[in-house]
C-alpha cells in the first residue's frame, strides 16, 4: 500500500472530481426540453467509489489488546438503469462488477499494513422520488432501499497469519460475512437535451458485518461505507 496516499486523500480526490463534473454540466446545461415521465427507461455508465467508514471491534482472544481492522476503499466503473413508474416516482438498480477492498491493520496492529482483502459486490434496489417537473433541466432526487452486501474471495496475507499463529504450511484463512442492509440516497441529473444527462449521486449504507478467521477468532465491524458515484445517462 503507498504510504503517500491515503484512503481520506483517496476520498477526497474522487469528491472533488465528482464535484467539478456536477458543477460543469450546471453552467453547461440550456433550458432544453427534458422529460423524465411515467414508463421512461433510462440507463447510464458511471464511475463510483465505495468509501467504508469503519468502527472495528477488537479481535476476539486470544489476541493483543485493541487489535482492530480498517478497511480501504475502492473506485470501479459502474452502471445503472432506472424506470420511471410516474412523472416524479422512479426505480433504480445499480449495476456493477464487484469492489476489491485492502483490510489493514488498526488499533494496536496499525503498523502491520495489509492483513487481507475482500471483495464486495452490493445488491441494491432503490425507490426514488424526482423533484421539479418532468421537462426541468435540473431534477434532484432522493431514494432509499434495501442493499445485499455480498463478500467473497477473502484473502490473508502472512502478515495475519503471523500475528495468529499461522504458518506457510498452514497459514490463516478469514470469511467475511454478507449482509443485509439499507441504503439511503440524494442525486441529481443534468440534462443536456431530450436524451442524454448527467447523472451524480451519494449513497450512505448502514452495514455490519462479521469476519471470522480460520483460527476461530472473531472480529465485529461497523462498515457504513459511503458511495459516490458521477456519469452519463441515455433515456431510451
Amino acid at each position: 500500500m503507498d504510504d503517500a496516499t491515503t484512503p481520506k486523500d483517496s476520498r477526497m480526490a474522487f469528491r472533488h472530481t465528482a464535484l467539478a463534473a456536477a458543477a460543469a454540466a450546471l453552467l453547461l446545461a440550456a433550458p432544453l426540453a427534458h422529460a423524465q415521465r411515467a414508463g421512461d427507461l433510462i440507463g447510464r455508465i458511471s464511475v463510483t467509489q465505495i468509501s467504508p467508514e469503519v468502527d472495528s471491534g477488537d479481535l476476539s482472544p486470544p489476541a493483543f489488546t485493541g487489535t482492530k481492522a480498517d478497511i480501504g476503499s475502492d473506485t470501479q466503473p459502474t452502471a445503472g438503469i432506472t424506470w420511471m413508474m410516474t412523472d416524479h416516482i422512479s426505480v433504480d438498480l445499480p449495476l456493477a462488477a464487484g469492489f476489491t477492498h485492502e483490510i489493514t491493520g488498526d488499533g494496536a496492529i496499525a503498523g502491520v499494513g495489509k492483513i487481507g482483502e475482500v471483495k464486495a459486490l452490493p445488491i441494491t434496489l432503490l425507490l426514488q422520488y424526482r423533484f421539479m417537473e418532468p421537462t426541468a433541466t435540473f431534477r434532484p432526487y432522493v431514494g432509499i432501499g434495501p442493499t445485499y452486501a455480498k463478500f467473497y474471495d477473502s484473502r490473508a496475507t502472512a502478515a495475519l497469519s503471523g500475528l495468529t499463529g499461522g504458518s506457510p504450511s498452514n497459514p490463516t484463512t478469514l470469511e467475511v460475512e454478507s449482509k443485509w442492509a439499507v441504503t439511503a440516497q440524494l442525486g441529481m441529473t443534468f440534462a443536456f437535451d431530450d436524451r442524454w444527462s448527467v447523472d451524480a449521486a451519494v449513497l450512505k449504507t448502514s452495514l455490519k458485518t462479521r469476519t471470522t478467521l480460520s483460527t476461530g477468532q472473531t472480529l465485529d465491524a461497523t462498515l457504513d461505507p459511503w458511495s459516490y458515484s458521477v456519469g452519463v445517462a441515455y433515456k431510451f
